[in-house]
């Protein structure tokens, strides 16, 4: 009859609402299962990283500890000269400096560890072993003060440094250096980000040491495409003058020949100033047996860059190639007239 119809729509009726109410909480607990899961695997990779950090840091303890500057035990370890002493001898006695970072031991030895070669190449692995070895009077050699203790540092610092200076690696640079030589601190262009006192006025006053270098001097500056050195900023504000000869980004050395032609057209009183990766480092030494002043200065603009924004940490700057940041490689197209005008060849 119709009531029992109308019955059983109700029934039906009831039982598809339970239906959609079952649907609608297995929903939500299906939500909260994937959330938990994502957090579980943030959690699980944060946990690794962190067991990862404390492994590093276990590692590398043993070196922290028994650096010699602390314990006064005569361990293997290479000399570094102090910064101070560095900037002394290139404004007052004309040294040029080639610097070695883990990105030209890694090319010496056959690895590819940043954007700025991003190909194996034996040719430019054997001309910085050369140059590592050099014996040159004006040359300056500066390696990364990596090896022992890491207080002047902030702890980011630090974490980054012991990750890579595993056994392996450590053995890989002393094979190379030499216990009876004395080298310069590689961190030398880098007195910023990376140290604990970078809050305080202490930057400052590296950077205004680091100036003295170009003080009214005729500079050429030698760098990638996209490094754009001094644009926007007042970092280079006290040279004499400047000339810019550009290279590739990435992968310079394949140009290296028309580069270090177009440098030695260039005046003997000129101060070469060098980011060009590694090809860098070997202008640097090239320069130097031909008489002139090559300071290889690597990430000191992208450090300076960091100093005026005043965040502590490395962050990307808009027209300016940066291999230390995610999508750094990729700026934006620099439009600054005076720089343009200041380009003497370009072999980009």
């Amino acid at each position: 009859d119709r009531q029992g119809i109308r019955c059983c729509y109700y029934y039906i009726g009831w039982m598809v609402k339970i239906l959609e109410q079952m649907q609608t909480r297995i929903s939500s607990v299906e939500q909260a299962n994937q959330t938990l899961l994502r957090s579980n695997r943030q959690l699980l990779e944060l946990l690794q990283d962190k067991e990862q950090e404390l492994l590093d840091y276990q590692r590398n303890l043993i070196y922290e500890l028994n650096d010699p500057r602390l314990t006064k035990q005569k361990n293997w370890y290479p000399t570094l000269a102090p910064i101070e002493e560095t900037i002394e001898k290139i404004i007052t006695e004309g040294k040029s400096l080639a610097r070695f970072g883990d990105g030209e031991f890694s090319t010496i030895a056959g690895r590819v560890r940043h954007k700025f070669q991003t190909e194996p190449d034996a040719g430019l692995g054997e001309r910085l072993k050369k140059v590592l070895c050099a014996q040159e009077n004006q040359l300056l050699i500066g390696i990364a003060d990596n090896y022992g203790m890491l207080d002047c540092y902030n702890e980011q610092a630090k974490r980054e440094i012991r990750r890579y200076m595993n056994p392996e690696i450590r053995r890989e640079h002393l094979q190379l250096l030499r216990r009876d030589r004395v080298y310069e601190n590689a961190y030398l262009t880098r007195p910023y980000v990376m140290y604990a006192d970078n809050q305080t006025d202490a930057p400052a006053k590296r950077f205004e040491k680091l100036k003295q270098i170009w003080n009214n001097r005729k500079c050429v500056f030698v760098e990638g495409c996209q490094s754009a050195l001094g644009v926007g900023n007042d970092l280079f504000d006290n040279a004499g003058s400047i000339k810019r000869i550009l290279g590739p980004a990435e992968n310079a050395y394949r140009h290296y020949p028309d580069i270090y032609r177009e440098c030695l057209k260039q005046d003997k009183d000129s101060l070469f100033l060098l980011a060009l990766g590694p090809s860098a480092t070997i202008l640097a030494s090239d320069l130097c047996k031909m008489g002139y002043q090559a300071v290889d200065i690597g990430h000191i603009d992208l450090e300076y860059e960091w100093f005026l924004k005043g965040e502590g940490r490395r962050i990307a700057i808009a027209e300016k190639y940066n291999n230390e940041v995610p999508d750094g490689n990729h700026p934006q197209e620099i439009k600054d007239e005076k720089y343009r005008a200041e380009i003497i060849a370009d072999f980009s």
